[in-house]
């Protein structure tokens, strides 16, 4: 079929003038005439013709000021409608004006009654709104007939602003053709309501039968401070009911204080964290980093690299960047330039392992502040190269802390995780070592009257969509067509968000006093069977129809689910109810630092099997699971 809206040109404004000048007119005579109420013998007391020139010239007049005949006529919205009301009012008062005149000084009458331009102007008004507004809808229709445009039945869950704007935005679609329904909303007193002349049904509870009765294939959750427990249930009742759920993006993103139906998108699985969102806002990290020299090690990581962004934001005096992977560190150099203009900023292509590049950073840069997240990190392969974790997760931080004190670094923050609680692996046990002996230095050196350098640690779980993590793995084998691979239906763990892992590492630099290791409220954990089906669903796939899951078999030392206390283990809380602070014994620094160094003269001499016993030795409650290292804990057991 042709389209005819291509056709269709944006009329002269001349043309949109004219048109607006016969309403006036016409509007004028007819006010005439229901002003005598259309009695003919009494129109010969007035100059019909010279009242209406007057209010067409007027208009016109007050048109030019305002310039409501510029806008496009099949775009006519609120804003419109209040020049067209500017304008009418003007012309109003300008012959109201004129009237005085006349009647005062010149001795005459009233060019134009009173009770006529009264009538006059709300009758113009009235349809120079009303034919802007069929244009509009005739034009929508037109284009919707003519165009051979998919239709798209959906509902809308939200019935507030943010609902009315997204009707508006999908009705103005040139790619779909949307047929909205209706809304559903959580407040009761809604119902039964219209908005954009379409009905609130009620609750969530009616979305299956709004379903089975009108064929309903999407719904927008267009509800900006949705409860992510709420989401989470409308997400899981859709993928019930087979209906492809849709979002809105946050106020911040919307384009001219509206919404465009291509802001409106898919459903990300970050949206359905079981919890609350953490954002700490605290002015306090601001103060504290801002003129400070920040390293911040592993900082093309995923962590590392939205450290430096959340540090930069701060204005420190300085930004040293030191990581071992050249591109990624050159990437995230140039973008972090380009971002914040006038960013000190240096970056290191370097490892914590290597003395020599470390002591030369203290020595140039002299440091106060150190966020300290270069790790090894991913379970199966510690557990084939046990050296390299030790090396980098053990050592690397053993001689980054002992130049952070010998340099008198202010802060030294440890960037740990949940593994390190009760480990079953070689990363969990290497980064719970990194914790002993941060946490057994800074009480050997006991703070006198707050000097020396306090060392701070944070614990926290999976992070969603860093380097190498699940999210990023299913999103690829998705792409693929699957199938999905899942250690074990049973295994669970907690998520958290790049920038909400990063705001805790920040926070913790400020409330920190030294020994501390902060653990984070992440709420319940996530079956990853779950997350599997929840990321099928929201990329538009049917689970085994489209995508399959394939069960693959836990992996070397991984848990069926972590932990952020072990048994031992107790929680203070602080001034935030989502951060706590593990009450661990530090150890005694002697102890911790000879079993290090022995696992350093370990290094270089003997087995893997020799270097994970005294790790074990170490960190009693190193369990190793589905592992070659588990002989290891029951030759432990025979003796």
């Amino acid at each position: 079929m042709i389209d005819f809206t291509k056709k269709i040109n944006i009329l002269p404004r001349w043309i949109i003038a004219s048109l607006d000048g016969s309403i006036l007119f016409g509007s004028a005579v007819f006010a005439f005439f229901l002003r005598v109420n259309f009695d003919w013998s009494s129109m010969e007391s007035f100059d019909v013709f010279r009242g209406a020139m007057v209010y067409l010239l007027t208009g016109l007049t007050a048109m030019f000021f305002t310039k409501s005949y510029v806008g496009i006529v099949r775009h006519t919205g609120l804003k419109d409608g209040m020049l067209l009301l500017k304008t009418i009012a003007i012309s109003g008062i300008s012959i109201g004006i004129l009237n005085f005149f006349l009647a005062n000084v010149m001795d005459g009458r009233h060019i134009l009654p009173f009770s006529v331009m009264i009538i006059a102007s709300v009758l113009s008004l009235f349809l120079l709104i009303i034919y802007r507004l069929l244009v509009k809808d005739i034009f929508r229709k037109i284009k919707g007939t003519t165009k051979n445009l998919p239709e798209r039945r959906v509902l809308i869950y939200g019935a507030g602003e943010a609902g009315s704007l997204t009707h508006q935005a999908i009705e103005k679609d040139s790619q779909f053709r949307f047929f909205t329904l209706g809304y559903l909303d959580d407040d009761p007193s809604k119902k039964g309501k219209k908005i954009n002349g379409k009905p609130v049904f009620g609750g969530l509870d009616q979305l299956d039968g709004l379903v089975a009765a009108f064929g309903i294939k999407e719904l927008i959750i267009a509800i900006l401070d949705l409860h992510p427990s709420r989401k989470r249930e409308i997400i899981d009742q859709c993928i019930a009911l087979d209906v492809h759920a849709l979002t809105i993006p946050p106020v911040n993103q919307w384009v001219g204080g509206g919404i465009h139906s291509g802001a409106i998108r898919e459903v990300h699985i970050e949206d359905l964290l079981g919890r609350d969102s953490i954002s700490l806002k605290n002015e306090r990290v601001t103060e504290y980093i801002s003129g400070k020299a920040v390293l911040v090690t592993g900082a093309a990581g995923s962590i590392g690299s939205e450290l430096c962004i959340q540090i930069a934001r701060a204005n420190p005096s300085f930004l040293i960047m030191l990581d071992r992977a050249e591109s990624p560190l050159h990437d995230h150099e140039i973008r972090l330039c380009h971002q914040f203009e006038g960013l000190m900023v240096h970056t290191v292509l370097g490892d914590v392992t290597e003395e020599k590049t470390l002591d030369k950073i203290f020595r140039e840069y002299m440091p106060e502040v150190i966020f300290h997240a270069a790790a090894y990190k991913h379970v199966p392969m510690m557990e084939k190269y046990p050296t390299e974790a030790i090396k980098c997760n053990v050592m690397g931080t053993k001689l980054l802390a002992d130049l952070a004190v010998h340099f008198g670094v202010e802060k030294f923050v440890l960037v740990s995780t949940d593994k390190a609680v009760n480990p079953t692996n070689v990363m969990g046990a290497s980064k719970r070592l990194a914790e002993m002996y941060v946490q057994s230095l800074d009480a050997d050196l006991g703070h006198p009257n707050g000097q020396n350098t306090k060392f701070i640690t944070t614990r926290f779980g999976n992070v969603l969509g860093s380097n190498g993590s699940v999210i990023p793995l299913f999103k690829e084998q998705i792409k693929n067509g699957g199938p999905l691979t899942v250690t074990d239906p049973l295994v669970t763990r907690f998520f958290m968000t790049i920038p909400e892992a990063c705001e805790l590492v920040l926070e913790a630099a400020v409330m920190g006093n030294g020994g501390e290791i902060f653990v984070f409220d992440m709420g319940d954990p996530i079956k990853i069977i779950d997350l599997a089906k929840k990321m099928i669903y929201l990329s538009g796939k049917k689970l085994d129809t489209d995508i399959k899951i394939r069960f693959t078999g836990l992996r070397q030392g991984e848990k069926l689910y972590e932990e952020v206390l072990n048994e031992e283990e107790k929680a203070l809380k602080t001034h935030h109810e989502k951060i706590k602070i593990a009450q661990v014994n530090p150890g005694y620094y002697e102890k911790v630092n000879s079993g290090i160094l022995e696992l350093q003269h370990l290094l270089e001499k003997e087995s893997e099997m020799t270097l994970v016993a005294q790790m074990k030795k170490m960190v009693p409650e190193y369990l190793s699971k589905v592992s070659r290292f588990e002989v290891l804990d029951k030759q432990k057991l025979v003796k």
